[in-house]
């Protein structure tokens, strides 16, 4: 009986589950007036306020009030306003329109002229001269978005299908599948099955860029982990390491915009 009654009580006292609690906060800048999206966060161990292309986020940690919340929000009004507005400024993708002349498609870090042409079937396809995007008559936005996705996803497996052959030797194993998707801050993972995620919107950037996560993903099959150990075999096989993820602090915001931009139509 009282074995029993053990294996229930690590359920009884066991912590609650970590649940995000979010709301929003009305601030004013200026003449204007912004929603921040607030947002309680078990993991956050400090109040972090950021910006991306959604918007104004501000993250307390469990303990935190909302008082000292909203004294950190007015305490960086003149920083957040900053942010927004630089954001607004930045040149982002706009949506593409059909048959609009002047547009452009970005692929591995260069923005390539678009040319519309009538076809049977939807599809995008690369020569000297650009992007073209073959269209039929009757096909809707959604089936111009999935020719623009299926684009972007062969672009991208090929670029990886590129690299791989000449790091696997010297790994314990190849990755078991890749997956390709729209990642909001991450640029890859890898699952303890080996399945590997890429964020799509790394063929939008430069090549090397794009490489580097790559390598940082399959070191991970050596060290699951980001020890000195690991950092090694990311340089060895990536020397200017810390020059690509610079890249992506200066560049990434933009190419995960460019990227919802183009597929939310």
């Amino acid at each position: 009986m009282l074995l029993r009654m053990a294996k229930f009580i690590p359920r009884l006292i066991a912590s609650p589950p970590r649940v995000l609690q979010r709301d929003c906060v009305r601030l004013r800048l200026g003449e204007e007036e912004v929603e921040v999206l607030r947002v309680r966060d078990p993991r956050a161990r400090r109040i972090k306020l950021s910006v991306d292309e959604r918007g104004a986020r501000l993250t307390l940690p469990a303990r935190a009030s909302l008082v000292a919340g909203e004294r950190f929000l007015l305490e960086h009004r003149d920083w957040l306003a900053s942010q927004l507005s630089r954001y607004l400024q930045e040149d982002l993708q706009p949506p593409l329109q059909r048959d609009l002349p002047g547009q452009w498609l970005p692929l591995r870090g260069e923005q390539l002229p678009l040319h519309w042409h009538p076809a049977r079937y939807a599809r995008i396809d690369c020569d000297e001269q650009g992007a073209h995007f073959h269209l039929p008559a009757r096909a809707g936005q959604p089936a111009m978005l999935r020719a623009l996705r299926d684009f972007y996803e062969s672009q991208a497996r090929a670029d990886v299908g590129r690299w791989l052959p000449k790091y696997l030797p010297s790994l314990p194993r190849a990755p078991a599948r890749l997956r390709l998707k729209v990642m909001s801050s991450q640029w890859g993972s890898l699952a303890p099955d080996g399945t590997m995620a890429l964020d799509l919107a790394l063929v939008l950037g430069r090549p090397s860029a794009f490489e580097y996560v790559l390598v940082h993903e399959l070191c991970h099959l050596i060290q699951a982990n980001h020890s000195p150990a690991f950092w090694r075999e990311v340089g060895l096989r990536c020397p200017d390491w810390r020059g690509e993820r610079d890249y992506f602090q200066q560049q990434g915001r933009q190419l995960k915009a460019q990227l919802r931009r183009l597929l939310n139509g």
